[in-house]
């Protein structure tokens, strides 16, 4: 079946349908720029509210491993690829993407212009857009799109209950705005036992729990939307316990110590972007995936100092924070997809950690 993807710019992009039988989706649209790992990307909550261009133009050629899920489910609405393998070839693939997408109601195109969509994105930013069936009335189909909104996508994606993960000697309390998987496993593998809050706990239920450390996670959407979790940051910030911030959480922390964020034009969507350590005067290639940034001339220098910045656009990818043991970055240290040179973002936190346990 034919299938429309309607920006709100007005333009119409035609395709093949795939996944979910979907007679109309509107969604934010942005594209990824990985080769590999498309089922990571699926299934990272950080993407709910969006539907995903995948910038390469073969998709589903090794299958999915549902163990490399990073939730429970696939958080994106939507799915653009200019092809979709017919037939997956690799010894750990249990399910064929088309069956993935139509059991998880993720619709989609295939045969799409993925390389003028998306030079129509970085050209014009992103845009909200709709799938649809029929473009017969453009003019309706407009005016839904322009009234669409995108708001609290955190209390979707978040734990709905505290839960204990992993019997390590490092107790972390880790406030969950959507995390990856891929997280909570690389604190267990170094030696960590989690407990993993929704992200609306208030502060105090957290310091009761006399942690060694805070871990606010990764998530989706526009960061001053989760007013109560900025309000809550606030009172662990005076805390004298030692916090890591990733993604959202970076932006979260920020904003809480009187930073504002902004909203960049395409976003930064995946694994092979260049970022500088200022510290340790290297640089790193990182996973990303996010829509808003720190504006550096708005970080209090007597607050906190930019740690890490990215070279494709000098955007604030870190901040180190004074007279705290408190830091955080924008990329994903424990990438999937991407490359795992940023794992010593874990290493060097959880240094800290055990220093000050030893006390």
């Amino acid at each position: 079946m034919v299938g429309y993807l309607v920006l709100e710019n007005g333009q119409i992009f035609e395709g093949e349908k795939i996944g979910y039988d979907s007679k109309e989706t509107i969604c934010e649209i942005v594209f990824n720029t990985s080769m590999t790992g498309y089922l990571e990307i699926f299934s990272d909550p950080s993407y709910a509210g969006q539907g995903i261009v995948m910038t390469y133009p073969l998709i589903g050629n090794y299958g999915l491993t549902l163990e490399d899920m990073e939730s429970k489910k696939p958080w994106v609405e939507a799915v653009f690829v200019h092809e979709l393998a017919e037939v997956e070839s690799n010894f750990r693939s249990k399910l064929h993407v088309e069956k993935f997408l139509k059991y998880n109601k993720v619709p989609g195109l295939q045969g799409v212009n993925t390389r003028k969509l998306t030079k129509v994105l970085r050209e014009n930013g992103t845009m909200r857009g709709m799938l649809t069936d029929s473009i017969s009335n453009i003019e309706e189909i407009l005016e839904k799109i322009k009234k669409h909104e995108i708001k609290n996508l955190v209390e979707k994606v978040t734990s709905n209950e505290i839960t204990q993960i992993g019997e390590g000697k490092i107790n972390i309390a880790l406030l969950d705005f959507g995390s990856k998987q891929n997280i909570i496993e690389s604190l267990i593998k170094r030696n960590c036992k989690i407990t993993i809050y929704p992200q609306d706990t208030k502060a105090q239920t957290i310091l009761d729990g006399k942690f060694d450390a805070i871990v606010l996670s990764n998530g989706p959407g526009n960061p001053e939307d989760c007013k109560t979790a900025i309000e809550n940051i606030k009172e662990l910030y005076k805390s004298n316990i030692p916090i890591l911030g990733i993604c959202l959480g970076h932006q979260l922390m920020g904003i809480a110590t009187g930073a504002k964020t902004y909203k960049l034009k395409y976003g930064h969507r995946g694994p092979n972007h260049p970022v500088k350590d200022i510290q340790k005067d290297r640089i790193y290639i990182t996973a990303q995936n996010h829509g808003y940034a720190i504006d550096e001339n708005s970080v209090n220098p007597e607050i906190a100092e930019v740690s890490h910045t990215n070279l494709n656009d000098n955007t604030v990818e870190g901040l180190k924070y004074k007279n705290k043991e408190i830091y955080t970055v924008q990329f994903h240290p424990e990438a999937c997809p991407g490359p795992e040179d940023n794992n010593y973002i874990f290493d060097d936190f959880l240094k800290i950690v055990e220093n000050r346990k030893k006390c």
